[in-house]
């Protein structure tokens, strides 16, 4: 008995840690871009099967994508406060056991998505992954660039949701696109700007790492959120949204816009924090009122 009670904790902590891999809190704004981009498609919302090979198959793919992540980044991970825990710079877990998750679950997402979508789907999907793990991750040690690389995968799941619903990527997927990949910059300097110490101590060259004053970060968070500005307007314009969704977006892309001002005026961690917590509002609130408003 004691044995049993022993091994039942012991492989919650290991189901948890193949979790952890995977991110599903995380990626959860993943999947939600995946169905944003379904729904603005055209695609049919109530076909469960395939709305569930969205939701699935996306979010197995991302969940695969971080688990690559952290089997790369292992080594810079153990050197820095905020992930030092994770399972692999930990321990629990050792890198084959990672890249054997990584891979069955990524390959599950591409099957799920081809089979209860389309190909199409899926391939977009597997260039998500690919440029993720084998461009933007090797990139973050090299350049601050990679900040940039990494905001296309990064933009890339609206565009699964829309080749599964519609079969292609015409304008309107690449609309979507636009925004998230605009939406993603201030979001992540923010968050540079708060772990720029952590970042340093793993000798990973962020831009508040290379440029410890913290303008270029600030110049850049205000420059991609003023670029956002009329990218989010740009649905109702070529006829996807009607005038609601032109007017709340046009208010939570200037409230965004305010935050990365606000940041760029003091460069506080305080206002780093705001301008992060307000990029995590800032997406779902734009996707409900677009697709309440769809044409």
């Amino acid at each position: 008995m004691k044995s049993d009670a022993a091994a039942l904790p012991a492989y919650r902590t290991r189901a948890s840690d193949y979790v952890a891999l995977a991110k599903p809190r995380l990626n959860g704004l993943v999947v939600a871009s995946a169905l944003a981009g379904y729904a603005m498609s055209g695609g049919d919302t109530s076909d469960v099967a395939k709305v569930l090979a969205v939701v699935i198959g996306t979010g197995f793919v991302a969940g695969g994508a971080s688990a690559f992540n952290q089997l790369i980044e292992r080594d810079s991970d153990a050197l820095m406060r905020r992930t030092r825990l994770r399972p692999l710079p930990d321990g629990r877990l050792h890198s084959a056991e990672a890249f054997a998750f990584a891979t069955a679950i990524s390959a599950s997402g591409f099957a799920i998505l081809a089979v209860g979508a389309n190909v199409v789907s899926a391939a977009v999907a597997f260039a998500t992954l690919a440029i993720y793990a084998l461009v933007y991750t090797p990139l973050k040690r090299r350049t601050s660039f990679a900040t940039v690389i990494g905001a296309i995968p990064g933009a890339l799941p609206p565009t699964i949701g829309w080749a599964a619903g519609s079969g292609d990527l015409s304008q309107g997927a690449w609309v979507l696109f636009g925004i998230v990949f605009l939406w993603q910059l201030p979001h992540f300097l923010a968050i540079a700007w708060i772990y720029r110490e952590d970042y340093a101590r793993a000798g990973l060259p962020m831009l508040p790492v290379i440029e410890p004053d913290g303008r270029s970060t600030a110049r850049q968070a205000i420059a991609y959120a003023a670029a956002l500005l009329p990218v989010a307007m740009a649905p109702t314009l070529l006829g996807m949204t009607g005038t609601a969704y032109f007017a709340a977006a046009f208010v939570l892309t200037a409230a965004l816009l305010v935050l990365s001002v606000r940041f760029g005026i003091d460069r506080s961690a305080a206002a780093a924090r705001r301008l992060f917590y307000g990029s995590i509002l800032y997406l779902p609130l734009l996707w409900i009122v677009m697709i309440a408003d769809r044409h």
